[in-house]
């Protein structure tokens, strides 16, 4: 019989026992009380057994959770970590495409002023040489009219 069953029977021992007037005493047959805590002890071990097993299973039930729970913990944080590397990555590249692009900007912006610069060079020695030619020419056209006019 179960601890239950026998705690029921221990109560309907009490609930029947001869009640002694003109108190709240009640009169118990002490052998069957006796047996039945003996059957109670006899029940206990296995009872015992099963709600150790059950603390037991529990327990390592929890300390299962824990390892759980401190696993995803330690992947959340080595997670929050490559995050933090590769954003960090990611604006060093930011930062040195930015310097690339001012860096390609200013050496677009030096060779447009040479090369404006150099051709303005040249269109001046060029306007030069046409003013040398068309004096030239001029002096030429003079020569042709002064013997065309003698």
């Amino acid at each position: 019989m179960d601890i239950l069953g026998l705690i029921d029977r221990l109560e309907d021992i009490i609930a029947n026992g001869r009640k002694v007037p003109l108190s709240g005493s009640v009169v118990l047959q002490e052998q069957r009380m006796y047996e039945i805590i003996d059957e109670l002890r006899a029940a206990l071990p296995e009872e015992l057994k099963t709600a150790r097993w059950i603390v037991k299973e529990r327990q390592e039930m929890i300390d299962e959770a824990d390892k759980e729970a401190e696993r995803v913990i330690d992947e959340a944080r080595l997670r929050a970590e490559e995050m933090l590397k590769e954003k960090e990555i990611v604006r060093l590249a930011e930062r040195r495409a930015n310097d690339i692009i001012e860096a390609a900007q200013a050496r677009e912006r030096e060779i447009r002023l040479g090369a404006e610069d150099y051709a303005d060079e040249m269109l001046a020695n060029l306007e030069v040489n046409l003013g040398k030619l068309l004096t030239a020419v001029q002096r030429g056209r003079d020569r042709l009219q002064g013997r065309l006019e003698r």
